[in-house]
């Protein structure tokens, strides 16, 4: 079995570039929403992603195996991965991009709790509980603090139920990374345990659109940048790069480190859809920051045994 270790400057390096494209997708789904919606455009480039993995799985000679034990663990995660999505697609109709990245990107808390409670390497200690408290504040704190300034009186129900939505999808990606690491798909190769979540969610999420009439589009250079953008950037190269990381590193590092992602999106929500600064969302990325540091810098097994325990 794979040796996971705390992370090293190649691998924060590549978390920080995946935080970067993560925080925009969903600035980029929220802007075409007019001309596509977002379960229909993340429907196509699961199918396009899809086709490029089983491209690349052939020229590397790379088999498809369902009879290696894999199968089960592979539904789960098809199936949860489309979930995430059909959450995040919906969650975006009623809430901003904004919103929906802060919201979604709460699974590292999810999926640090869960591994601290399947997994001995994955344990946390009290600092690490304190970074992500830290976290989770900050993204509690901005959250709270745009959608006051935004409505002036205090979160309307349309804008809450768009939030509700995207945390329940972080809670699925959370399930989805502790099923990958607690089941055969974590000696699996990564672009296999991709295409188990890339088919399901083509199948499942086309279903969803079709069953709630949201199969328009309006192809415009817009539409078609984003397509291309969304099915070779982001949900082929960067999922490949994500799941080649969690085979090799402890994920509860990864993924708290991937609390940079909302500040990102936030970010490009300012610059490219013209949403509002305000001081609460420079206090919470300030905890959001402090949170990730103390993660980061004491990641790894504390004790010897524990060393031995993750091996």
């Amino acid at each position: 079995m794979t040796t996971r270790q705390a992370l090293d400057a190649r691998a924060s390096s590549l978390m920080l570039l995946l935080c970067l494209l993560w925080g925009v997708q969903q600035v980029v789904l929220k802007a075409t929403a007019h001309n596509i919606a977002p379960i229909m455009q993340i429907g196509l480039r699961s199918g396009v992603a899809a086709l490029l993995v089983g491209l690349f799985m052939g020229w590397r000679k790379e088999r498809m195996s369902i009879t290696d034990g894999t199968l089960p663990a592979g539904l789960w995660v098809g199936g949860l991965f489309a979930l995430e999505f059909l959450l995040v697609g919906e969650g975006l109709r009623h809430t901003s991009a904004s919103h929906a990245v802060v919201f979604l990107y709460t699974a590292p808390i999810f999926a640090a709790l869960g591994l601290h409670v399947k997994l001995p390497a994955e344990r946390l200690n009290g600092v690490q509980w304190l970074g992500i408290g830290l976290a989770f504040a900050g993204i509690v704190l901005t959250f709270f603090g745009r959608q006051q300034a935004a409505s002036g009186t205090g979160p309307t129900t349309d804008a809450l139920w768009g939030d509700a939505l995207a945390l329940l999808a972080g809670m699925a990606w959370a399930a989805t990374t502790v099923v990958v690491r607690c089941s055969r798909l974590a000696s699996a190769s990564a672009s296999q345990t991709l295409l188990y979540q890339l088919v399901g969610a083509f199948v499942l999420l086309m279903l969803a659109a079709l069953a709630l009439g949201q199969t328009g589009i309006h192809f415009t250079p817009m539409v078609w940048a984003s397509l291309v953008f969304q099915s070779v950037i982001v949900s082929f190269a960067s999922f490949l790069a994500w799941f080649w990381l969690l085979r090799h590193y402890l994920a509860s590092r990864l993924g708290v480190f991937s609390f940079l992602t909302p500040l990102f999106g936030m970010g490009f929500g300012v610059w490219l859809l013209g949403e509002p600064l305000e001081p609460s969302f420079v206090m919470g990325a300030l905890l959001v920051l402090a949170g990730v540091m103390l993660v980061s810098l004491r990641g790894g097994p504390r004790r010897p045994d524990q060393a031995r325990a993750g091996a």
